[in-house]
């Protein structure tokens, strides 16, 4: 990927071990060496502004019809495959990842060494009521975590310079974006050169789980990695984003010999 400061800011750089689908090149690292870098970059003294992507298979068909998103993906630090449909097209190409490293995983296991690290967090997205009892869950399960800021997502855009400079002057480890794809990562493209964070990272409908508006899928359903028909059945209105996943497998399939 190219893409300033993040080109240097590891010397494990994930972009030397990547498959590239439909012209996304994804990471190959599981979720222990992606948390091991992320800790990596974070512990350190310079604040890099590492961009990372969570994509599944609705940003990789979005990406490939819009080029400015297609940009911010090649421009970002890493992208993780949130999606089994990714899994299964990297298999196709002869190029396999271990597995899915999901925005949700990955946001537990940072708290987590966070907890250890003493890590700061800034939390920016989804309604006021559910930012809040996220932020509130949080800091109760992971009382060594410093909560550098929080605000819900929905504002306008007379009051994002605002929050913007909020965040640059709270100057967190980590920025925690809940926005949903692909409108999260265009709001940390568009201000990613004043937001002052080592981090940032969008995870989707992350914090409506740990604030307990929503319910992950069970264990059983993530193992079989069918925990999207869970998403189905739970909201069936999710139908028309899910039409996306067989076209996304038949253009992955006919694409697979593609560099």
């Amino acid at each position: 990927m190219s893409g300033g400061n993040s080109r240097t800011a590891s010397a494990a750089d994930p972009r030397k071990d990547r498959v590239t689908i439909m012209g996304v090149p994804f990471s190959k690292m599981d979720l222990d060496e992606t948390i091991r870098h992320f800790t990596e970059l974070a512990n350190r003294s310079e604040r890099c502004m590492y961009h990372v992507v969570t994509a599944n298979p609705e940003i990789v068909m979005s990406a490939s019809k819009d080029p400015s998103l297609m940009k911010i993906l090649h421009e970002a630090g890493i992208i993780t495959p949130d999606g089994i449909g990714i899994v299964k097209a990297a298999k196709w190409k002869g190029e396999p990842v271990p597995g899915r490293v999901t925005g949700y995983d990955m946001l537990l296991r940072l708290l987590e060494q966070g907890n250890r690290d003493r890590w700061s967090f800034y939390f920016l997205g989804t309604d006021e009521d559910t930012n809040r009892k996220a932020v509130e869950a949080i800091a109760a399960r992971y009382p060594n975590v410093k909560i550098a800021g929080r605000h819900n997502g929905f504002f306008g855009a007379d009051r994002e310079p605002a929050i913007v400079e909020e965040i640059a002057a709270a100057s967190p480890d980590f920025l925690i974006v809940a926005m949903g794809a692909p409108h999260a990562e265009r709001w940390i493209y568009r201000n990613k050169p004043k937001l002052n964070v080592k981090l940032v990272m969008g995870v989707g409908g992350s914090l409506d789980i740990l604030a307990g508006k929503v319910k992950r899928a069970p264990d059983f359903w993530i193992k079989l990695n069918i925990e999207w028909l869970y998403r189905l059945l739970s909201n069936p209105s999710r139908w028309r984003r899910q039409l996306v996943l067989p076209i996304f497998a038949v253009k992955a399939f006919l694409h697979r010999n593609d560099r």
